[in-house]
């Protein structure tokens, strides 16, 4: 006889089953999946505290940490939207709002929701116009200035503008500085110039954002950050009468000039602000001074420091104090034309001007002494900018720079102390650390520490993958020979005198030996 259940008591027993079946897997969980869980870059807020709350003291089983479990629900959600975005469509099919409203209506949006998605579809095209929409149609969520520029940069990532300037003409009344800066600095880095100037022009009455100083110093600073100072000085000069520039322009422009190293324009406009009444700033003459280092390198290095000390010499007669960022223009390009000893003479002279270096002086200078074999001055140079508290530069990419240096000059065990160093201080190594040594000690026919590199890496989690390196002809083991005895190679003087004894010989047969004289009888 079969027993009748309703509808209600069958949903409350499969609801009994799915969370007991999911508090079980939780509880065990092995410690060795959570601690090699992958990790995003996007992560969604937790939930307020609420002491009063009943679940802060249920007894039900919970997982170790909610914030994982978020993690991967947000990224499952923005692959599947991302799919949504990627399918091909048909005639037949419903258009991307209605299909995203039919699939995804329950989900709640976040903007790390939102940019995973644009992330994970590269190739969606214009149907991302689409999903804005449906974005912007979701009374739940706040559109805002920050989500819009992640439409906009996603499209000039792709050098669609037309599509980002309809991005822009939806979200009028939502856009500001975000927006703005991923529009220009995408229209910068694509070398759209003229394009770049007509939409500072239109921006206010086209999709209305803020036309005013603030904006002026953004577009100038990307077109010069860029090389494209020629393009910013015709805009400042255009505008001059509704926007007067004031010193940051001035020295951006200088600044631009120089990155295009075009020395003698930067000294034009320089020139030509210094008779208006504009006082040219240590960053300016910073820009001039890194200009002439790289024009010395490229055609005459001997000069470098001559010319460098004229420019240093003007900042004296103009009052423009000097600053750390002087300094490390001047030590760099020492240290790219292998005059470290001069590098290090003028980081010890640095107080003198009442600087103090900093964290990209150290790692220039550690690199410079790496790479002209004094590793026991760069380990030095080290620990002295760990005690003067830059330590936490020392990251792992510094770490790997200095890595491939010491590998590139086949200091192997220095390269491996560093690698121990590295993990003292609690850096965790990446893939191209463990990978460029275990390049070169197989390459050295150490065949046994790149094993256990290996293994290593394997447990701390990365994505290793075996490869096939080849071992150096000089470390590769000699086969022993058997038989035919090789001939040993002569030293010089055993050469010289066998030359000396085939040239005797030679010459003593080419002497004429003296005929006997016939005597004649009477």
């Amino acid at each position: 006889m079969r027993r009748i259940t309703s509808p209600a008591t069958l949903r409350t027993l499969l609801l009994r089953c799915i969370s007991s079946s999911a508090a079980d897997q939780s509880y065990h969980l092995p410690c060795s999946q959570l601690s090699l869980s992958k990790t995003h870059f996007f992560t969604s807020p937790l939930p307020p505290y609420d002491p009063f709350s009943f679940s802060q003291y249920s007894t039900s089983f919970r997982p170790f940490s909610s914030q994982p479990a978020a993690r991967d629900q947000e990224e499952t959600t923005a692959l599947s939207i991302s799919s949504e975005l990627v399918k091909e469509l048909d005639a037949e099919s419903l258009s991307i709002p209605q299909s995203l409203d039919l699939s995804f209506s329950h989900i709640n949006l976040t903007p790390s929701l939102i940019l995973s998605t644009l992330n994970l579809s590269p190739d969606a095209g214009r149907t991302v116009l689409g999903f804005f929409k449906w974005v912007k149609s979701k009374e739940s969520f706040n559109l805002d200035d920050e989500v819009v520029s992640y439409f906009v940069d996603y499209f000039g990532r792709r050098k669609d503008f037309k599509a980002a300037q309809d991005v822009l003409s939806d979200g009028i009344g939502l856009t500001g500085r975000k927006t703005l800066e991923s529009m220009v600095e995408r229209l910068v880095r694509a070398g759209r110039t003229t394009q770049t100037v007509a939409f500072f022009e239109n921006m206010e009455k086209d999709y209305g954002l803020v036309r005013d100083l603030d904006s002026l110093k953004l577009v100038v600073s990307r077109l010069c950050e860029h090389g494209f100072a020629s393009y910013a000085e015709k805009m400042v000069k255009s505008l001059a009468s509704e926007f007067f520039p004031d010193e940051y322009i001035c020295d951006m422009l200088i600044r631009g000039w120089c990155i295009d190293g075009k020395l003698d324009e930067a000294q034009r406009l320089a020139g030509e602000m210094y008779r208006g009444g504009f006082e040219i700033g240590t960053s300016a003459y910073n820009a001039i001074l890194d200009c002439v280092c790289k024009l010395c390198r490229k055609k005459d290095p001997f000069r470098l420091q001559s010319e460098a000390e004229n420019v240093l010499l003007e900042m004296e007669e103009k009052g423009v104090p000097r600053d750390v960022e002087t300094f490390n223009v001047l030590i760099t390009n020492l240290c790219k034309i292998r005059k470290t000893e001069d590098a290090l003479n003028l980081f010890y002279r640095v107080g003198e001007w009442g600087c103090n270096p900093d964290e990209t002086t150290f790692l220039t200078l550690i690199r410079s002494l790496y790479q002209a074999a004094r590793v026991g001055e760069g380990d030095e140079m080290i620990d002295r900018m760990k005690s003067a508290g830059f330590g936490v530069a020392l990251d792992k990419k510094a770490y790997y720079e200095f890595l491939k240096i010491l590998c590139g000059i086949e200091r192997m065990d220095h390269a491996m102390s560093v690698f121990a160093k590295m993990k003292e201080d609690g850096c965790k190594p990446g893939l191209k650390s463990y990978d460029v040594l275990m390049g070169k000690l197989v390459a050295h026919n150490r065949v046994d520490k790149a094993n256990a590199l290996y293994k290593e890496a394997e447990s701390n989690g990365l994505a290793v993958e075996p490869k096939a390196y080849m071992v150096h002809p000089r470390y590769a083991k000699k086969k022993p020979t058997t038989g035919k005895k090789e001939k040993k190679r002569e030293t010089l003087p055993e050469k010289m005198a066998r030359k000396r004894t085939k040239l005797k010989k030679i010459r003593l047969s080419f002497v004429k030996k003296p005929r006997k004289m016939a005597r004649r009888a009477f």
